[in-house]
């Protein structure tokens, strides 16, 4: 009830500023139902994804979609700095309650469920650190909050660039600073965009928010200093990329639904860039140190595969650290549990080494035990293989796990890379997560 009386306030209002919103022409009585304008289902992200299928991607068309677009966030920003707050929903700004929640729920929809290790005080110490700096920025601008590619609507409209941009999905809009909604958009997972044109666009949008800002009355113009603004830009990439992360977590590890699912290495990579190449100047090592382990069983392929043929990533790995990820996105393969068999672990010679040295290997190798449960392995692994092949999928996960990831996973993933390798026909990645290894 309170988001639908946010949606259909801010409609009337942002309609009445010009600003590109879909129509509403009637209203229940209740509020609980509304007729809108239909804006078609053609949208930034669906027309990106059609310009990647051409080849084009982004391409100076493109390109200057994205420009229109950030000039006319800029307009949602300074034209409803002046909107009634107590409509917003669910919160009149993007303050300390805020960001605690969104911390929060990266925390434990993403954290948690992926077994990432953290101590708990000292994060929550990080987490106010964060807060502490976001808050420093300028707040009093309209924050639309969920400023990314799905939420942007192109109609055809007979102008010279036949497009015409509507916006929706507002009503979590709420006072905040303006780095948020930047953020939002040119970090959008799905839409991979290259960094050097995420700060190409970034600085168009600084320029167009200082113009935007010059031809307000002085008395009403807020103090803008590009230099600030791009200062704490990554602190807010940051918490947005967290955001969602929660959100993938709970959505796709938890409601095991696949675009979430596909979203998530996707989210890792922009992750990766702010924690290795842009980390913001506030004290929070126990953050920056959980991220690092985070973005670490993440891991990328170390160069561009063959274009057409399957590639088959085998891993090791250990259960108390959580299943690994699969970094394609597309959740296809298995998973072995190498616990039923005998555990080299147990003995002392064996505890310093790993299934990759040869007394280890000579433990298990011959073991009726172990070769029954691999024999049944590959039979499944080559049934998927064939069929991955002939159907030309691109990928196929294959992971085994035991208790420490140290012994049975690892040469049960050296034998089955062997036998892929040895049969021919596609690429073989093979990853032994807990020894940082992959070849």
């Amino acid at each position: 009830m309170r988001e639908n009386d946010a949606f259909l306030y801010y409609s009337r209002e942002m309609r009445q500023r010009g600003l590109a919103v879909p129509e509403i022409y009637a209203v229940s009585e209740d509020h609980l139902c509304y007729l809108q304008q239909d804006l078609g289902d053609v949208t930034l992200y669906s027309y990106l994804s059609d310009k990647r299928r051409q080849g084009a991607g982004f391409d100076s068309a493109t390109m200057q979609l994205y420009r229109q677009v950030l000039d006319d966030l800029v307009q949602f920003q300074t034209r409803c700095r002046d909107l009634d707050f107590r409509h917003a929903y669910p919160r009149p700004d993007f303050d300390r309650q805020s960001i605690q929640w969104d911390l929060q729920y990266f925390k434990y929809y993403f954290l948690k469920l992926l077994h990432i290790p953290f101590d708990e005080q000292r994060l929550e110490n990080d987490f106010v650190q964060l807060e502490a700096y976001l808050l420093q920025e300028d707040c009093r601008y309209f924050m639309y909050r969920d400023f990314q590619p799905r939420n942007i609507m192109l109609l055809p409209h007979p102008d010279e660039a036949g497009r015409r941009l509507y916006y929706i999905d507002y009503q979590g809009g709420r006072r905040g600073a303006a780095q948020y909604d930047v953020a939002s958009l040119l970090y959008s997972a799905k839409s991979e965009m290259p960094e050097v044109l995420r700060c190409e666009l970034r600085d168009h949008y600084i320029v167009s928010l200082s113009q935007a800002l010059a031809a307000m009355p002085s008395q009403d113009r807020p103090a803008f200093e590009p230099s600030r603004f791009r200062e704490r830009y990554y602190a807010y990439v940051l918490v947005r990329i967290l955001q969602a992360m929660g959100a993938y977590g709970y959505r796709g590890y938890f409601e095991r639904k696949e675009h979430f699912l596909q979203s998530i290495p996707l989210a890792v990579a922009n992750l990766r860039r702010v924690v290795e190449e842009h980390w913001p100047p506030f004290d929070a090592p126990h953050l920056h140190d959980v991220l690092i382990e985070m973005v670490g069983r993440y891991v990328p392929a170390q160069s561009p595969l063959p274009s057409g043929q399957l590639t088959v990533t085998v891993t090791s790995f250990s259960y108390k650290r959580g299943l690994p990820a699969d970094d394609s996105g597309n959740g296809g393969g298995f998973v072995f549990d190498c616990r039923a068999l005998p555990n080299p672990g147990r003995y002392t010679q064996y505890q310093t080494l790993t299934g990759r040295d040869r007394a280890v290997a000579a433990f298990l190798e011959g073991d009726p035990a172990v070769e029954s449960f691999l024999s049944h392995a590959a039979a499944l692994v080559r049934q998927s293989v064939k069929q991955y092949t002939e159907r030309r999928f691109s990928h196929l996960s294959v992971a085994f796990g035991c208790t420490g990831g140290q012994h049975r996973s690892v040469y049960c993933a050296e034998r089955m890379a062997a036998l892929l390798r040895d049969d021919g026909g596609c690429n073989v990645r093979l990853v032994h997560r807990e020894q940082d290894l992959q070849m």
